[in-house]
């Protein structure tokens, strides 16, 4: 009998998988720059930001209800227009994206790392953060293989220390709410959408509890909650530190530093904030990793079993239940992207895909209101005219207005990997599998 996937996890830690990938890192890079288009309104922002999740959010929710299988995105697509071809386009640009992700966060890893140890260890910086990276991967690697129930404890002690990190800063600044005035930015209504539309790339993560549909007991019910909470639960702690860091720093100064929240923090405590916040940021990239890793080896998994991919990476392991086969597979590829220099620009391509996904998510529901409309939906996205979606349209709409918000250069290299992934599929996918 062919092994499959073991549902160990509940309601719980799969709120905290979906906290932990959406705090992750994006928060430490983004507060600052935000905060220099939106100023003190930089909390409305992150409001802003939320809706427009949301409603992504709220359609991967129903969808899940439907077809709570691993490879979410793949399997919506295909169940919605049929035939191979836009699933798999749509899975090889989030495995692309998961790969490139998972290397680039690991070296956001090393970079601190090496901020807080590179001096002791006598070995040049370019080496050491390339070797740390890759050690890290392998670790996380092996936390990935043991199984699903090891990887999500290892999440809810990072994912409890990343949140702790942000509660510190909203209580540190707690005495200085009031102090500046919430509404003030000298950019306008603009300002606060484009910092909304910044602050969006730190909501980004949601998405992934849906590839791990598999190994969670009765999905149609946790899912759907899971997500909202997830969203709620980071809101509040978005909204609420960024109140706190312009409470203790002037925006202009938070727009101009990298390490913003270090910054904040370094107001109260002095120099001894930066040693802390960088610390904590080593837990918050670690996590990003682990979950970015679980996911795509999961959609790997999925899109195997569906013959998108060579068959072995269905191999289940027999003592974890984990697809040990994919798992490798994401291990290899991520390390090799770290030697590809600095991937700045290859890493916003994540950001693109995220929204082209999430366009063809949406389209998605509102194609299969139609076409399965008797069809059981444990959970269903409100605010409806007959059977069309509003929320779904509207985040469709978002999507795509995003997309036009990026560099040539970038829609160009999105391309790219869109037409080497056609290759790929009438080369060898269409023949061969």
């Amino acid at each position: 009998m062919k092994l499959k996937l073991k549902r160990e996890l509940g309601l719980f830690e799969v709120t905290v998988n979906g906290v932990g990938i959406i705090l992750g890192a994006g928060i430490y890079a983004l507060i600052g720059p935000a905060a220099g288009l939106a100023g003190n309104s930089l909390w409305l922002s992150f409001v802003i930001g939320a809706f427009i999740a949301s409603f992504t959010g709220l359609s991967y929710a129903e969808l899940s209800t439907m077809f709570p299988k691993a490879a979410a995105e793949y399997t919506y697509v295909r169940k919605a227009y049929g035939g191979k071809f836009l699933s798999f386009l749509v899975g090889w640009l989030l495995v692309f994206t998961g790969v490139v992700s998972t290397a680039t966060v690991t070296l956001g890893f090393a970079g601190y790392f090496y901020s807080l140890f590179g001096e002791i260890i006598s070995i040049s910086k370019n080496f050491l953060i390339i070797l740390t990276a890759s050690i890290l991967i392998v670790i996380l690697s092996f936390i990935n293989f043991l199984g699903i129930k090891e990887s999500s404890k290892f999440n809810i002690i990072f994912t409890a220390i990343e949140a702790l990190a942000l509660i510190f800063i909203i209580l540190i600044g707690l005495p200085y709410f009031g102090r500046v005035n919430y509404l003030e930015t000298t950019n306008g209504l603009k300002g606060i959408l484009s910092g909304a539309a910044l602050i969006f790339f730190a909501y980004i993560g949601f998405e992934d509890i849906s590839n791990i549909a598999e190994e969670i007991k009765n999905p149609k019910k946790v899912i759907p909650r899971a997500i909202i909470l997830a969203i709620l639960i980071t809101t509040l702690l978005y909204v609420l530190t960024s109140i706190s860091v312009v409470s203790l720093v002037d925006w202009r100064e938070l727009g101009n530093s990298d390490t913003s929240l270090a910054l904040a923090a370094s107001k109260v405590l002095g120099t001894n904030a930066y040693w802390l916040i960088s610390f904590v940021a080593l837990f918050a990239t670690a996590n990003t990793a682990l979950i970015m890793m679980i996911a795509t080896s999961r959609m790997m998994y999925g899109m195997a079993r569906e013959k998108s991919l060579p068959e072995e990476l269905t191999l289940i392991h027999e003592r974890t239940r984990t697809p040990w086969i994919a798992a490798i597979v994401v291990m290899v590829f991520s390390i090799v992207f770290l030697f590809f220099g600095k991937i700045t620009v290859v890493a916003n391509i994540t950001s693109l895909s995220m929204f082209i996904t999430f366009a063809a998510v949406n389209l998605s529901l509102i194609w299969l209101r139609y076409t399965m409309p008797k069809m059981k939906r444990a959970f269903k996205v409100p605010l409806n005219v007959g059977k069309f979606p509003l929320l779904a349209f509207f985040g469709t709409l978002i999507c795509l207005f995003m997309i036009t918000q990026f560099r040539l250069e970038l829609i160009v290299f999105s391309s790219f990997v869109i037409v080497i992934g056609i290759i790929v599929y009438e080369v060898y996918i269409k023949k061969f599998m």
